[in-house]
């Protein structure tokens, strides 16, 4: 009978547990390629591939710069947003508690400033006490845990794959890592390894690195953490689903504890501060940072907007993944002209008038303001919560912009693309009529009428030059005031005061319609729902001139009343001031860019008209303070979009309420803030809205009192017909439905004061001979599409 053999030198015995060893533990390269490796070769196996791979090695591990979370600002420095992929903060290795550099060695590899990148020592000691109880101790050292999360980063940066674990890594990937360990020990220190380990090792989610940990878990600094928190994150980097405090907190306190009794073991803590330590609780202070224009600070609709100007700029790499990668890797720095005091009062006003909560889903409510000579955006709000799904009051879409910038559908700005303007467009025929050497009070002949079919309107780029009135029924176009009231003989500056449609008609039929819409266009509006690769004109037509046509954003609208209030020079929109990455690289912004769209005059005309409105026509009521402002209100014939435009030198200003979902249906009966407004109109929510706005930011952006236009455009004896004194515009007799007075030749026509359309207002004036009753009433002067 032949000797028993002890089982210790028991060939197969001994290779076949660490064989099984080498299959569950990622710490066994070296072994792999002193024990496996001629045996494997003898017999012809697949191991030569993993030694071929070893031949290929480089030299030294290329590092891809660390992901980092780009932050956008206000123009105060403010918060907006925080986006990233990975939470990361980094800190360098002196930001870091001493207790947290202890525990962190103690527990994943106390010889960590003894060995040269791999531990001969360790991966004896593992093979010993795996073998011998069949347990899977790793032995990988800081380094090559370095090296591992490095190699993992790379891979998800550039869109490999990379082994995670060491029980799925082959010889080869393993005699790689050691290799890379050794090459980074003889390039960097221990402590910028260690330094460089605490910066890209995950804790949690998306949360990496020890400083985003330390806020996150503890809201507290990385160099802050004491003994408990600092055991608690130490044991984390081994498995941090596996230890989270969140979803299993007593395997994390047991994993604290273990590395605090590691701590106690090397002699980093005493005895007391050991037993104090695991008497406590985890002690969380859970804060997330949250990402995106979901977690934003603030503004989340303009931070949205932001991203997408980042997203569709080719300066941040050749194609959208590579842009995507800068906005939310490379650590940028977004400094914008956002005014946080102006979007704070913007939200507020916003909030208190259609808050979602007590507001039907369909109905939306955004407003917009820009600083007119720069083009800056001060504010950008919206009544919605900034969350995907089909949930009401949700909606990720941004009320306020374009589809796509520049017409281009490649280049999306997340924006519906606007609303009809109602009569927020009416200004460019004003601007048209004094541009074309005409008076403001040009009295004009408002009655009702149908303009038949086939009846040609001047317009010199169309066709024949002409517009020709085209009907669906063949009746030809018939445009009303509201209430069906109102007609008559009113100054320009009078009809645009009080919004009425007829003057607005009967002005535009006597001028080149494609001035009109030429203006509109170079003063910023255009189709807001353009597709075709450049931002499209409106379409010159008759219904256009009064906004019930196509769909004009927010802030397209308010560009052009800032080039208004800047005295025709219009500029565009911007948002970005500075951009700047973590590693110093800086990208172009969009300088200030203005431009002359109209003369000088030509505007001062427009807003002598505009001024008319907040004094004596539909914004008289609204209550913003003492600041010398201009306005416009709008809505569109189906009641279903309502607008105010309020500016002044300092600021323009875009209030918008209407139906987003289905732009052809009224808002007359829906919830708006928990009521139902018995009128839907422009002056009687959106203007209020605007003008709790105002109150909110009383000395902020007042500007300069508006320049008045030459003599000669208010009053003159120009083209047209006569002018008359605004204070008495020339009322017939047949629309009259209230009471009045009539003295001598030119008596007076006062009637009741109404409510219409457009605001409450008491229409004086007189006629010739003193003929006519008061043309107020139910509607009064408000019976305009305002």
């Amino acid at each position: 009978m032949a000797a028993r053999k002890s089982p210790l030198f028991d060939t197969a015995t001994t290779l076949g547990k660490i064989i099984a060893f080498l299959g569950i533990s990622g710490l066994a390269g070296v072994l792999a390629a002193g024990l496996l490796v001629p045996v494997a070769a003898a017999a012809g196996t697949g191991a030569s591939a993993s030694l071929q791979f070893f031949e290929q090695l480089p030299a030294e591990m290329e590092r891809e710069a660390l992901a980092q979370p780009t932050t956008i600002q206000a123009s105060d420095g403010s918060l907006i947003a925080t986006l990233y992929e990975e939470n990361r903060q980094p800190v360098t290795l002196d930001q870091v508690s001493p207790t947290m550099q202890n525990a962190l060695i103690a527990i994943e590899d106390y010889r960590y400033y003894e060995h040269g990148g791999v531990d001969l020592e360790g991966i004896l000691g593992a093979i010993a006490s795996n073998v011998s109880s069949g347990t899977s101790r790793g032995a990988s050292t800081i380094t090559q845990q370095f090296v591992n999360n490095v190699l993992i980063d790379s891979a998800r940066q550039n869109g490999g794959t990379v082994t995670l674990s060491g029980g799925g890594k082959s010889v080869g990937d393993k005699l790689r890592e050691m290799k890379l360990a050794i090459a980074v020990e003889k390039e960097m220190s221990k402590d910028e390894i260690l330094e460089g380990y605490l910066n890209i090792v995950p804790f949690s989610g998306t949360t990496y690195g020890v400083q985003a940990a330390s806020k996150y878990f503890f809201n507290t600094e990385a160099k802050d953490l004491n003994l408990p928190q600092s055991a608690l994150l130490a044991g984390l980097v081994n498995g941090p689903s596996a230890y989270s405090p969140e979803t299993n907190p007593e395997g994390a306190l047991q994993r604290r504890n273990l590395v605090l009794g590691a701590m106690l073991t090397r002699g980093k803590i005493s005895q007391a501060e050991h037993d104090a330590a695991v008497a406590t609780d985890l002690g969380l202070t859970i804060t997330p940072t949250l990402s995106g224009c979901v977690g934003a600070a603030q503004a989340p609709y303009f931070c949205d907007y932001v991203t997408h100007l980042v997203l569709n700029d080719p300066a941040y790499g050749e194609t959208p993944e590579e842009r995507e990668k800068v906005l939310f890797r490379a650590g940028l720095t977004i400094k914008t002209t956002l005014d946080s005091r102006v979007q704070a009062a913007a939200q507020t006003a916003v909030n208190e008038t259609a808050n979602p909560d007590t507001t039907d889903g369909a109905v939306g409510h955004s407003m917009t303001s820009l600083e007119p000579g720069t083009g800056n955006i001060l504010s950008m709000a919206q009544n919605t919560r900034y969350m995907p799904g089909e949930a009401a009051g949700d909606s990720v879409l941004n009320f306020n912009v374009d589809q796509y910038q520049d017409g281009d559908p490649a280049r999306s700005l997340g924006g519906v693309g606007g609303f009809q303007p109602g009569s927020t467009f009416k200004p460019f025929t004003v601007a048209a009529w004094v541009d074309s050497g005409r008076a403001l009070n040009t009295a004009i002949d408002g009655r009702k009428r149908t303009y038949p079919e086939g009846d040609k309107w001047p317009a010199s780029c169309l066709p024949g030059g002409a517009y020709t009135v085209l009907s669906d029924d063949g009746k030809g176009y018939t445009p009303q005031n509201y209430g069906d009231t109102n007609y008559g003989t009113y100054t320009v500056l009078r009809g645009l005061a009080q919004s009425y449609n007829t003057i607005t008609m009967q002005t535009a039929r006597q001028l080149d319609m494609c001035r009109i819409f030429d203006i509109a266009y170079d003063m910023g509006v255009h189709n807001g729902k353009s597709a075709e690769g450049s931002a499209e004109k409106l379409d010159v037509l008759a219904p256009g001139l009064i906004g019930g046509v196509q769909d004009v954003a927010p802030l397209s609208m308010a560009t052009a009343f800032a080039g208004f209030a800047a005295e025709g020079n219009v500029c565009q929109p911007r948002a970005l001031t500075e951009v700047t990455a973590a590693d110093g690289t800086s990208y172009p912004v969009a300088p200030v860019n203005c431009r002359q769209a109209i003369p000088k005059e030509t505007a001062q005309g427009t807003n002598y008209a505009t001024q008319e409105v907040i004094k004596s026509g539909s914004g008289q009521l609204l209550e913003f303070g003492d600041i010398p402002m201009a306005g416009k209100t709008g809505t569109n014939d189906q009641r279903s979009q309502t607008w105010f435009m309020g500016y002044n030198s300092g600021m323009a200003t875009a209030s918008w309420i209407g139906n987003w979902k289905e732009g052809n249906t009224s808002l007359s009966g829906l919830q708006i803030g928990g009521r139902v407004y018995p009128e839907i109109d422009g002056s009687l929510i959106a203007g209020p809205s605007w003008a709790r706005f105002m109150q909110q930011i009383p000395g902020l952006y007042v500007g300069k009192p508006f320049a008045n236009p030459p003599a000669a455009m208010i009053n003159g004896t120009q083209r047209g017909t006569t002018p008359v004194n605004p204070a008495r515009p020339t009322v017939p007799a047949a629309p009259g439905n209230g009471t009045g007075t009539n003295t001598g030749a030119t008596g007076t026509n006062t009637g009741a004061t109404g409510t219409g359309d457009t605001g409450t207002g008491t229409a004086t004036g007189g006629t010739t001979g003193g003929s006519a009753g008061g043309n107020s009433g139910t509607n009064g002067n408000g019976g305009g599409n305002g």
